[in-house]
């Protein structure tokens, strides 16, 4: 009795701000070959935005207005979209607009309400601007949060991917004597336990993971803070060693980066935002992923923001988001042809 073949997962792709890069660099990934040969993308956004996007871009799309990703065919050279026909005709690239940001949150609502119903493998987002986001009335630091709030999901990590590197955050949007008054013990296992989960689910046996310090030198032996590793990150370290997980530190995080990148580590655990997002972005924002790790539904996204000052232009790179549908790939459940049910 063979086993059934496996169909390419179908991927759910937010349009972000409309006011952003976000359609402009969605053509262009939808237009590359291999976006169609890894995936079927299903894009949630605006159909009209989308077609004047391929317009700017240059790229020769079809964009197919559909219902949900069962009427759709999922054909190069055609974008399918859920439209929710949202975006005025006249919406100016390059400007904060409350428009844009009810737009940009509607477009990640139904994108969970189908990931949640089983109709789609995974979530994949163009880039939202967070002023935007506030304006229509939506009070969340960003994707991490919102998504959180709408699938009923208390604590999520955010995971930093680029070539070489990943990172996972402890803490994230908060200030940083906010950051540092939140880390407890519980919560860096539960960072830890996450990434690695997510590492061994995308194949890594075995993580190797690095833990950073809070501060400089990871504390030195006390010589700088008051004790904050021996507090706040000793005692997780010792209980997920103690259940097999591979955790090493405290690290010094001016060297710990390097030591990942060199091939020492599979994953850093940043303490908070700039301790994490630093190293990754200075890999190359073209080629940086977000990944929600925790939620029910696989999220990965571009790591760059709206770029406000170059939409509407044609010239942003579409390689991020490529990249993000491509860890969406990897980390989305297998689907089989004959039924389209999921296998674990």
């Amino acid at each position: 009795m063979g086993s059934e073949p496996m169909e390419r997962p179908i991927v759910g792709i937010t349009m972000g701000d409309a006011a952003g890069v976000g359609p402009e660099i969605i053509v262009r990934a939808l237009a590359a070959p291999e976006a169609h040969r890894v995936s079927r993308p299903l894009v949630i956004g605006d159909a009209a935005r989308l077609r004047r996007a391929a317009e700017i871009v240059g790229e020769p799309v079809e964009v197919k207005v559909v219902d949900g990703p069962e009427d759709a065919a999922f054909e190069p050279g055609v974008i399918d979209c859920v439209d929710l026909a949202c975006v005025p005709a006249d919406l100016p690239f390059g400007e904060l607009s409350a428009v844009a940001g009810e737009g940009a949150y509607r477009f990640v609502e139904r994108a969970v309400e189908l990931a949640m119903a089983g109709r789609i493998d995974a979530i994949c987002t163009a880039p939202l601007n967070k002023e935007a986001l506030h304006a229509a009335g939506h009070r969340f630091p960003g994707h991490t949060e919102l998504l959180a709030e709408l699938t009923g999901t208390e604590e999520v990590s955010m995971m930093l991917s680029a070539p070489k590197l990943k990172v996972i955050h402890v803490t994230t949007h908060i200030g940083l004597v906010d950051a540092v008054r939140r880390i407890e013990p519980g919560l860096v296992e539960r960072t830890v336990r996450r990434g690695h989960a997510t590492l061994v689910k995308s194949g890594v046996a075995e993580p190797r993971i690095a833990v950073c310090g809070i501060n400089p030198h990871a504390g030195e032996n006390g010589l700088f803070g008051q004790g904050e590793e021996e507090e706040k990150v000793v005692p997780a370290i010792e209980r997920l060693r103690a259940g097999g997980i591979d955790a090493r530190g405290p690290l010094p995080a001016d060297t710990v980066f390097f030591r990942a990148v060199r091939g020492d580590f599979d994953l850093v655990v940043a303490m908070y935002h700039d301790q994490g997002h630093g190293p990754v972005k200075v890999m190359g924002l073209e080629a940086g992923v977000n990944i929600t790790v925790g939620l029910p539904v696989i999220r990965t996204s571009v790591d760059h923001g709206t770029a406000f000052d170059i939409a509407g232009t044609g010239t942003a790179d579409h390689e991020s988001m490529l990249e993000a549908l491509r860890q969406a790939v990897d980390l989305a459940p297998s689907r089989t042809e004959d039924n389209g049910g999921r296998e674990s």
